[in-house]
């Protein structure tokens, strides 16, 4: 998913917000030939995410700089470690330390984050994922970092598969007359290659749902949407393993584990990338020259 001709993209336009006509300060105060050092380091606990992407803005600031990455995707560190060195001509190293860390700092932020989320529901087969509550213009970089915390992604975007939401089946439902009716009509519409999802509210509507079909002819997951415990452990048990049951809402560090108890195959949590926390990371920089 994030190929490096993507993430060129994201920090060549990040690049071009920080310094749209060069780095006044580092061109004034920093001699041309000045070299510098620097370590990225961090200041807490937590999961690196963003290497690559911390790298790209020094490399398309100056190609002389050197990143060498100390911690691969995924690795987990503690406070004091470094993580990546960069070295080469010190104006350029400035220039791109704001963005580098800005990138890093967001993407092992939420890295951490589902990390977390993700040991919370370890001792059962349930999966954490993201949804599309991302920044507009970052989903790739910041779904690339669940996946470094461990997590699971959802559809990228909404023409990856078919959700149907409450609005979704009002529409349907009016045209054909029944949800049932709707889905059926839905599904014999899509390729045999694309996935159906649904999305119910109360347990008085799973019936009609199951009633379209499940799996590849059918409704291939059904979204459990701010169900209590005790309706979720019923809706698990009514589905009865014909297609995947997801949950959402009401999902936090607090609640995730006994959602994932009742059941449930996937938990979806927008906190992973609307809410997660920069890391504190620091770049300490030593110009030489």
């Amino acid at each position: 998913m994030l190929t490096r001709a993507h993430i060129d993209e994201v920090v060549r336009a990040a690049l071009d917000e920080d310094a749209p006509w060069g780095d006044l300060t580092s061109e004034t105060l920093i001699p041309a030939d000045a070299t510098a050092t620097a370590e990225l380091r961090a200041r807490e606990a937590g999961v690196f995410s963003g290497g690559d992407v911390f790298a790209s803005a020094f490399r398309l600031t100056d190609p002389r700089l050197e990143v060498t990455l100390l911690r691969a995707e995924g690795e987990a560190f503690a406070p004091g470690d470094v993580l990546a060195l960069v070295s080469g001509p010190a104006r350029g190293l400035l220039t791109a330390e704001r963005v580098g860390l800005n990138f890093v700092q967001r993407m092992s932020g939420i890295a951490t984050l589902t990390a977390a989320y993700v040991a919370a529901v370890a001792h059962t087969p349930a999966r954490i994922v993201d949804t599309r509550k991302t920044t507009p213009g970052l989903r790739r970089i910041e779904r690339h970092a669940v996946r470094s915390g461990g997590g699971r992604n959802h559809r990228f975007s909404l023409s990856d598969a078919v959700m149907a939401k409450d609005n979704h089946l009002a529409v349907l439902t009016a045209r054909h007359g029944s949800v049932t009716a709707a889905l059926q009509a839905a599904r014999e519409a899509l390729s045999h290659t694309a996935h159906l999802e649904v999305e119910i509210d109360q347990l008085d509507q799973l019936d009609a749902v199951l009633a379209a079909g499940t799996g590849a002819r059918g409704v291939g997951t059904i979204m459990l949407d701010n169900f209590t415990l005790d309706d979720l452990r019923t809706g698990v048990e009514r589905i009865g393993g014909r297609t995947i049951v997801e949950a959402s809402g009401r999902v936090d560090l607090s609640t995730v584990a006994a959602i994932a108890e009742t059941g449930v195959d996937v938990i979806s949590v927008g906190a992973l990338t609307h809410s997660a926390r920069a890391l504190d990371l620091g770049l300490d920089v030593r110009v030489e020259g």
